[in-house]
C-alpha cells in the first residue's frame, strides 16, 4: 500500500492589509480596509482585503465599499497597490520552493505545497509547516496558517480553521471525522444553490452527507452525486500540480451558481474575465502571448484552448476577442458550468517597438481602480450584472 502524501496548504493572513500595517507602524492594530476610498469615491467599489480588526465590525473582502464605511466609519481605507503585494508574494512563494518544487500556487496569497518527498530531509509535515511560517516570516514579516493532510482539500479546509497565525495536521486516516461536523458549503463544489439542494435532503453538514447512499445521490446529482460523496468522506486524489516562474500565468474564472445556456450572459462573463485578466497583467507591467480558455460544461467535462497573440499585449479588448474565438469553437448546445481566461507566455515588462499597448479605456480604468478602488469604473454592458470574479488577486484571508 502506497505512503500517504504530505500536502500542505499555505495561506497569508489578510494579506494585502497586513503589508499595509507592517510598512505603517500607526495602522498597526487599527481596522484597515483595502479597496476602495468611500469618501472621495462616493462609495463606489468593493473590499479587496480587511484586517481582522477590520472583522470584528463585520467588515469582508468582496463587500461594497458603502457597506463597509457603514461598518466601520474609523477605519483607514487604502487603496490596491498590486506592484507591493506582488513583489512580496514572489518573496512568500520563494520560501515554498526552498522546501519542494511541487509548489501549485493558487492565489498571490496561497499555495498547496507536496511535501512528501522532502520528509526524510526536513521531518513530518507539522515539522516542515512549522518551519515555512517562520521562513516565511523572517522574509517578510507577516504571518501565514497552514494546513497538513494527505489531501489537498482537507489541507485546504484545516487552514482556513487554522487562522490566523495557524497551524493544523489532519493525519491520514481522520479526515471524515474532521470533516464530519463541518458546513457542507466547506466542500469545493458547494455553492449557494448547492447548498439549498442538499438542505432539502435535511444535509448541513458534510457527516450527514458522506452518510447518504451513493445512489441515492446519483439519481438526484448525477456524476457531480459520486465526487461530493468522496469529497465529504475524505478522499482527494487530485495531485499538486507544479508551475514553474517561467510558465507562471495569471487567470481568472467564474463558475456559475446553475449551469448557463444564455448567450448574452456567457458572453459578459467572459468580457469581465477579460478585464480583470488584463489589470492585473498591466498591475505587473506583463504583457501576454497566450490566451487560454477555460470550459466546463454542465456534464464537467473541462475544454481548454490556446489562441496565441502577435503582438503582445496588456489589453482587455484584445484578450476578450481571443477568448471569444476560442469559446466559439468549443461551445455548443450545451449549458456552462465554468468559464476561466489565463494569459501566459509573457513578453517584457518593457514597451516594446511592436506591442500592443492598453487602450485608453483601459487606462482610465487603471487609474480610476488605483484611486476608488475596484469596482469603481466599469462597461456599460457589465452594470448591473457584476459578480465576483475568482482570481489571484488574493481573497486576503
Amino acid at each position: 500500500m502506497p505512503e500517504p502524501r504530505t500536502i500542505l496548504h499555505v495561506d497569508m493572513d489578510a494579506f494585502y492589509a497586513a503589508i499595509e500595517q507592517r510598512d505603517r507602524p500607526e495602522l498597526r492594530g487599527r481596522p484597515v480596509i483595502v479597496g476602495a476610498d468611500p469618501r472621495a469615491g462616493r462609495g463606489r467599489g468593493v473590499v479587496s482585503t480587511a484586517s481582522y480588526e477590520a472583522r470584528r465590525y463585520g467588515v469582508a473582502s468582496a463587500m461594497p465599499i458603502s457597506q463597509a464605511y457603514r461598518l466601520c466609519p474609523q477605519g483607514a481605507y487604502l487603496p490596491v497597490d498590486m506592484r507591493k503585494y506582488a513583489e512580496v508574494s514572489r518573496q512568500v512563494m520563494a520560501a515554498l520552493r526552498e522546501v519542494t518544487d511541487l509548489v501549485e500556487p493558487v492565489s498571490i496569497d496561497e499555495a498547496f505545497l507536496d511535501v512528501t518527498g522532502s520528509r526524510r530531509a526536513l521531518g513530518d509535515g507539522e515539522a516542515i509547516a512549522r518551519g515555512l511560517k517562520q521562513a516565511i516570516r523572517r522574509a517578510t514579516q507577516l504571518s501565514a496558517s497552514v494546513g497538513v493532510a494527505a489531501s489537498k482539500l482537507v489541507a485546504k479546509v484545516a487552514s482556513d480553521l487554522s487562522k490566523p497565525d495557524g497551524l493544523l495536521v489532519v493525519p491520514p486516516g481522520g479526515e471524515a471525522a474532521f470533516l464530519a461536523p463541518l458546513p457542507v458549503r466547506r466542500l469545493w463544489g458547494v455553492g449557494p444553490k448547492m447548498e439549498e439542494r442538499l438542505l432539502r435532503l435535511g444535509v448541513t453538514t458534510i457527516g450527514q452527507l458522506a452518510a447518504l447512499p451513493e445512489p441515492a445521490l446519483n439519481r438526484r446529482f448525477g456524476s457531480h452525486g459520486h465526487d461530493l460523496l468522496r469529497l465529504a468522506c475524505g478522499l482527494d486524489e487530485r495531485s499538486v500540480s507544479a508551475q514553474r516562474e517561467d510558465a507562471r500565468s495569471v487567470g481568472a474564472e467564474h463558475t456559475y451558481d446553475a449551469d448557463t445556456a444564455d448567450p448574452a450572459r456567457l458572453r459578459q462573463t467572459l468580457l469581465e474575465l477579460a478585464d480583470a485578466v488584463a489589470a492585473r497583467l498591466r498591475a505587473q507591467e506583463l504583457r501576454c502571448r497566450t490566451v487560454t480558455l477555460k470550459y466546463r460544461d454542465e456534464s464537467f467535462k473541462t475544454v481548454t484552448r490556446a489562441t496565441t497573440l502577435e503582438p503582445a499585449t496588456d489589453s482587455g479588448d484584445a484578450l476578450f476577442a481571443a477568448a471569444l474565438r476560442s469559446f466559439v469553437a468549443v461551445h455548443g448546445a450545451r449549458r456552462v458550468r465554468l468559464l476561466g481566461i489565463y494569459a501566459s507566455q509573457f513578453g517584457s515588462p518593457q514597451l516594446g517597438l511592436f506591442a500592443q499597448p492598453a487602450s485608453a479605456l483601459d487606462r482610465v480604468r487603471d487609474q480610476v481602480a488605483e484611486r476608488f478602488g475596484q469596482g469603481a469604473l466599469t462597461r456599460a454592458s457589465l452594470l448591473g450584472r457584476r459578480r465576483r470574479v475568482d482570481h489571484g488577486g488574493g481573497r486576503g484571508s
